[in-house]
């Protein structure tokens, strides 16, 4: 596949703005290289494209003369690249082909998102035909007016002035934006507010826009983004759910996001490392998990629709953020494969903003970041539910089973995925067909759709043997001679007799029902089928007996 992706991009009559191919024999220059990344990035969003094509390992004539990047070299280029684009991207795919001529390199970079031109190192490129250049005003303006119309963040507020911002909240902008921008240093110290907040992608040609509203503005501006709000609410909890405590923060939420997460006590957790008796000691709640739920929470709320941002903690160790509107990626599992970042987002101006006042690390990997944390502390991964028009994320601040989990981890073959996947089965919640192939592929489940447990290959791995029959349970001729055994005891079992025999016993992943019907097939077939048991009660108060039949079980 990759060959034949590789025969088509050679057969180019010419390089284009979406293509490039350098001989990059043994390194390329690293500058040149998030040039080369801005340029073809802002193009392929200009063309409507999904990826623009830089190619290593081939020269001006589109001969392969091969390369010999190695692979430290590559994630040393991805590094630089997350590091000095802005907003922060990388490549969607890095492919190396073996060619009889050589090693070929193809760098699949990303179209940069709808209303966000890709800068590196606070400077926007662009292509002339096979040149590289500088993304003219012109360009420049094309993307960020491709959400404009629609984009409730970028609307500007006439009767709103500089006035209406906070001058504490303008100078902490001024220092985030001076850390991610640290090229900028010696020209930041000379830029007004005006040209600051216009650099800062907070107003537009000096206009105040409700994006500046919310992150910078004082609480009395509020009412310029009405019947929207800027407000965040803290909620403790006891663990019976019960409200004790209360906090809500309001615009500028630059500041305010800082004051609601100081509230949360964060307590710290204690465990025994695998291997010696002295106790590791942790955080509940990351701090990079708790600033990244809420930041996702403020860049993604629907301000359309006039709620707020919710932060429940629970003395139990359970934290849960919430905020309107749908989740536009529809389903979590996406985000965390794509190895490139939405091309859609509902606040694009905001977003941009809270990048470069470092509120938001990178676009399209902080959650999937989330989810390795957790699990490299061995807690259950984040839990996200998305009803009622809410996006809501649970994260669990403690280790539910000790033993299971990080020993679980040791699975070293388990890919990020299938430990979400096996998440889900210990949650009981549904599987995808894929990740029920995927999963049953590997032997690593059993069971039957939606009734799934951890398979005996990875109970037995990971001590959980005991758990492991409590999930599947037995096979139905030993339920069978269980019955059978206590009728040639007793006599006669009633149905009663039969529910205390067996009903704990059968699979833990059966409700109620479930077993129900799992215990009135097992006395069907035992009277049927096998002609083992005859009912000399009544059908509604049955009484069983064995039969006389010599068709016994």
């Amino acid at each position: 596949m990759m060959d034949t992706l590789l025969h088509k991009l050679l057969a180019t009559e010419t390089e284009t703005e979406v293509l490039e191919f350098k001989e990059a024999k043994s390194q390329f220059d690293k500058n040149k290289l998030g040039q080369y990344f801005s340029a073809l990035s802002n193009e392929a969003n200009l063309l409507s494209q999904k990826v623009a094509f830089l190619l290593f390992g081939i020269d001006n004539d589109k001969n392969i003369v091969g390369t010999n990047i190695s692979e430290q070299q590559i994630n040393d280029y991805k590094q630089e690249i997350a590091n000095n684009t802005s907003p922060s991207i990388n490549f969607v795919k890095v492919h190396l082909l073996n060619t009889e001529k050589g090693n070929v390199l193809i760098l699949e970079i990303p179209a940069a998102p709808q209303g966000m031109p890709i800068a590196w190192k606070g400077h926007y490129y662009a292509r002339n035909g096979e040149s590289l250049t500088a993304l003219n005003i012109e360009k420049v303006e094309r993307i960020r007016n491709q959400v404009s119309a629609t984009d409730w963040s970028a609307k500007t507020i006439d009767e709103a002035t500089i006035a209406d911002l906070s001058v504490e909240a303008i100078k902490e902008a001024r220092s985030q934006y001076q850390k991610k921008n640290t090229h900028l240093t010696e020209e930041i110290h000379h830029w007004d507010d005006v040209t600051f907040l216009n650099k800062a992608k907070l107003t537009i040609n000096g206009k105040i826009t409700r994006t500046a509203i919310l992150l910078l503005g004082k609480p009395e501006a509020e009412h310029y983004i009405n019947p929207s709000t800027a407000k965040i609410s803290w909620i403790l909890k006891d663990k019976d759910n019960v409200e004790k405590d209360y906090e809500h923060f309001s615009c500028p939420l630059l500041l305010s996001a800082d004051k609601a997460r100081a509230k949360i006590r964060n307590l710290n957790y204690r465990y025994l490392q695998e291997g010696t008796l002295f106790p590791q000691e942790v955080p509940q709640f990351d701090p990079y998990i708790i600033r990244e739920a809420l930041n996702n929470c403020i860049a993604h709320q629907d301000y359309t629709l006039g709620g707020k941002i919710n932060m429940v903690e629970r003395e139990d160790g359970v934290l849960t953020f919430s905020n309107s509107g749908s989740f536009i990626p529809q389903n979590i599992e996406s985000v965390i494969q794509a190895d490139a970042p939405e091309n859609q987002y509902r606040n694009p101006f905001l977003a941009t903003a809270m990048v470069n006042l470092n509120m938001i690390d990178t676009i399209g990997s902080g959650i999937k970041k989330m989810f390795i944390i957790q699990k490299n502390k061995f807690f259950p991964l984040p839990d996200y539910t998305f009803e009622n028009n809410k996006v809501q994320v649970q994260i669990i601040g403690k280790v539910v089973d000790l033993d299971y989990a990080r020993k679980l981890a040791e699975l070293s073959s388990l890919t990020l995925s299938e430990i979400i996947a096996l998440d889900k089965v210990a949650k009981h919640k549904s599987l995808t067909d894929f990740e029920i192939k995927e999963l049953k592929d590997k032997k690593l489940i059993e069971g039957r759709k939606p009734n799934f447990y951890i398979s005996s290959s990875v109970a037995n791995l990971t001590d959980e043997k005991s758990h492991y029959i409590k999930q599947r349970g037995f096979k139905d001729e030993h339920y069978k001679k269980m019955i059978l055994d206590f009728i040639k005891e007793y006599g006669s079992a009633t149905k009663q007799d039969i529910d205390k025999l067996i009903l704990d016993l059968l699979p833990k992943v059966l409700d109620e029902n479930q077993k129900s019907n799992k215990i009135r097939n097992l006395i069907y077939n035992l009277s049927k089928k096998d002609e083992a048991i005859i009912n000399q009660g009544t059908i509604r108060y049955p009484k069983w007996v064995l039969s006389s039949s010599k068709k016994m079980v």
